[in-house]
């Protein structure tokens, strides 16, 4: 198994700017896409940020469309999550997957293995 393992997270000021990275721990990703999904307190999870395991393909929720960029790369077995013009509400436990698939899925049933999660805090 590939278990993702994320870093990167913290506290910031609305505004500013966080980068994520995932590295995989064991193989490699695998021809997998990767994805990123974030959980707010009190909210379900939901679906952040997409890219095919070539990084020919990004999908983005529209809640982050054009302040988030995701890429890949696969020399290095870590994807990577650019998040700028952060807002309060992109507060959350930002969590790394990996797709059982190698094209671009939003439903997080479509992920089979998950990271730990890496907290987020937006402050306004």
């Amino acid at each position: 198994q590939v278990q993702p393992v994320e870093s990167g997270g913290g506290l910031v000021q609305a505004g500013g700017s966080l980068s994520l990275s995932c590295a995989a721990s064991g193989r490699t990703f695998s021809n997998s896409a990767m994805g990123w999904f974030r959980r707010a307190l009190g909210k379900d999870r939901e679906f952040v940020a997409v890219i095919s395991w070539n990084g020919g393909t990004t999908f983005y929720a529209d809640s982050v469309k054009g302040r988030f960029t995701i890429f890949i790369d696969n020399s290095k077995n870590t994807v990577s999550l650019q998040m700028n013009s952060l807002k309060p509400e992109d507060t959350a436990v930002y969590y790394c997957t990996r797709s059982l698939y190698s094209g671009v899925r939003i439903a997080s049933t479509d992920y089979g293995y998950w990271g730990q999660g890496t907290q987020v805090t937006v402050s306004s």
